[in-house]
Parts: structure tokens; C-alpha cells; sequence
């Protein structure tokens, strides 16, 4: 029996070390990150002054804010802005409420006090909304492309 246990578990080959790879500094690391949030914290600033824009009545697309800003592919983000803009009360305030997706629908519902308040707030200026969806979408659409000048 113990002539087969070597061939069940064959010698191990010599351990192979992976060669190091020098380290960014911490303060690099963290000077990088810093730089990052800048960044988007820059974007969001334009998204916010955008969004502040849209008239009561009107609403707007997280892809026409990113392309009016010159990110084409920046719909996601223009989304990170708006979930993170509820914190922001008083001068800062942003009617986030206004910015809905491409097909009219409230994708954004999700992230207000209730699952009704950006219903409600859109119903409060006067924009119908009949299951989750504005049915003059197309009517009620703001375009910064055109409405505001570059």
C-alpha cells in the first residue's frame, strides 16, 4: 500500500516566486485618489448647475446632460450626481426630481424619502405621471443641447 501513496501525490516543485513589483508610495496613492475626486466632484458641480437649470414642468435625461457636458458615454455618472445631490439642501438644492431616463421613465425613484416622492414632486409641477412613466415625454423634454447656450 505505501508503494502507491508517491504516485498519488507527486513531489512538489520548487516554489516559484512571482518577482516583486515596486510599490506607489501611500502619499502617491492617496494624491491620486484626491485627484480622482476632484475630478468627479468638478463633473458633478456641472451636472448640478445643469440640472439646476430644467424649468419647472420640464424634464431632462441623464444621457443629454452627459452629452451636453461633452460625455457622451457619462449617463451613469450624471446618475451617481443625481443620487448624491439629495444630501444637498438650502442655495445648493438640485431638482433632481426633473432628471428621468431616455424612455420618459422615473429610474431614479429608488433613492428619495418614498417610492412616491419624485412622482409627486414631478405631479406638483404640473408633469403627469401614470405608472412610473411621463406619457408627453417627448412634449415635456428639456434638451440643454439646444435650450442653453454653450
Amino acid at each position: 500500500m505505501a508503494a502507491f501513496i508517491p504516485a498519488l501525490f507527486p513531489p512538489t516543485p520548487p516554489l516559484l516566486l512571482a518577482p516583486i513589483r515596486p510599490r506607489l508610495p501611500r502619499a502617491r496613492i492617496f494624491g491620486l485618489m484626491k485627484e480622482l475626486n476632484e475630478r468627479y466632484r468638478n463633473f458633478f458641480q456641472d451636472v448640478y448647475e445643469v440640472v439646476r437649470q430644467i424649468p419647472p414642468g420640464r424634464v431632462s435625461t441623464y444621457g443629454a446632460i452627459a452629452h451636453y457636458l461633452g460625455s457622451k458615454q457619462g449617463a451613469r455618472t450624471v446618475g451617481w450626481a443625481m443620487q448624491a445631490a439629495h444630501a444637498l439642501r438650502g442655495d445648493d438644492y438640485v431638482p433632481c426630481h426633473r432628471v428621468i431616463n431616455r424612455l420618459g421613465v422615473l429610474t431614479g425613484k429608488q433613492f428619495f424619502g418614498s417610492p412616491t416622492a419624485m412622482q409627486e414632486a414631478l405631479e406638483a409641477e404640473g408633469v403627469p405621471v401614470v405608472e412610473d412613466k411621463v406619457p408627453d415625454f417627448p412634449q415635456r423634454f428639456w434638451d440643454p443641447s439646444t435650450e442653453l447656450q454653450p
